[in-house]
This record gives C-alpha cells, sequence and structure tokens, in this order.
C-alpha cells in the first residue's frame, strides 16, 4: 500500500519535473527525504520491548528536558496534544516515563525511569549501529561532507561558515 502511494507521488513529481527542468534537483531531494521518512517511521521494525521511532523521539526529549510537561512536547514538535498524549500513555504503560505529582491545570512533570532511561540508550546503540552500517564504505570526508550538507540543509543556511557546533534541536 505504502508503495503504492509512493508510486502515485513519483507520478505526480515526474509532471513536475517535465514543467520545470530546473527543479528536477530540488524533486530529487524531496523524494530521497520522504522515502528515509516513510524508512524511518513506517516501516520501523522494531525490537519487542523496544520504542517506535515515535516513542524514541519522546523518550529522548524528555531526558534532554526532566520534569517538561506534555504541552512543551506537542509545541517542540508540532503535534497536537492528544496525539502527544497518547504516544506518552505507551511510554507509560511501558514503564519508560513517569508522570509526576503536579498541579493538575498544568499536567504533570515528566521524568524517564530507569526502564526507560535504559530502552532509550538501547534503541540509541542499535539505531547508531544502522547508520554506522549504511556509512561503513563511506571515507571520513564523506562523512564529513554528508553531515556538513544534513546540518545546512536543516537550518536552512547559506554558507559552510555558520556550520558546526553539536545541535541538540
Amino acid at each position: 500500500m505504502v508503495e503504492a502511494r509512493g508510486g502515485e507521488c513519483d507520478a505526480k513529481h515526474a509532471e513536475v519535473e517535465s514543467v520545470d527542468a530546473s527543479a528536477s534537483g530540488v524533486v530529487a531531494v524531496h523524494d530521497e527525504l520522504v522515502r528515509l521518512i516513510r524508512q524511518l517511521v513506517a516501516d520501523d521494525v522494531t525490537v519487542a520491548g523496544s520504542p517506535t521511532f515515535a516513542q524514541h523521539s519522546l523518550l529522548s526529549f524528555v531526558a534532554r528536558n526532566p520534569g517538561c510537561w506534555a504541552t512543551r512536547i506537542s509545541d517542540a514538535f508540532g503535534l497536537h496534544r492528544s496525539t502527544v498524549s497518547r504516544q506518552l500513555r505507551g511510554c507509560v504503560d511501558e514503564g519508560w516515563v513517569r508522570a509526576e505529582p503536579g498541579p493538575l491545570r498544568s499536567g504533570h512533570p515528566l521524568t524517564l525511569t530507569e526502564g526507560g532511561v535504559a530502552v532509550l540508550a538501547s534503541a540509541d546503540a542499535r539505531r547508531i549501529e544502522e547508520v554506522r552500517n549504511r556509512l561503513n564504505s563511506w571515507s571520513d570526508s564523506d562523512v564529513d561532507a554528508f553531515v556538513r550538507h544534513l546540518r545546512k540543509f536543516r537550518r536552512g543556511v547559506t554558507t559552510d561558515d555558520s556550520i558546526g557546533g553539536n545541535d541538540r534541536a
């Protein structure tokens, strides 16, 4: 089913390419980004007891922002509060996140449990190993250039001079 939709997307983009040949590079970048996101999200094959891509994102946010509220996650991710709530409920049910007592009107401060810290570390290690395997045949200079280009693209920066640092966004 996803493949069928992907084919429709490709056909629509092919029409755009024929109208404006100069946009073909932009369309190719867009198509590759869409495929990568699908691979990360829709095709996310999880190991039993490990978080989905969405849960992993929430766990990472809570780990970087202990005591945050669901509303802050909702704002940071641009998601509806009910979506965040549903994903958090799964994390709480798994024993990965604890909702601390707090003022009812403000929500409950969220923290990772010991189990949440462990499952996040394991998921991070597995995902990093997946990336390592994909980059295994690349040279160090190719990897460095890829990182610079990804950061530049993500930030919308026009020069390499403003790229650097350890961005945690």
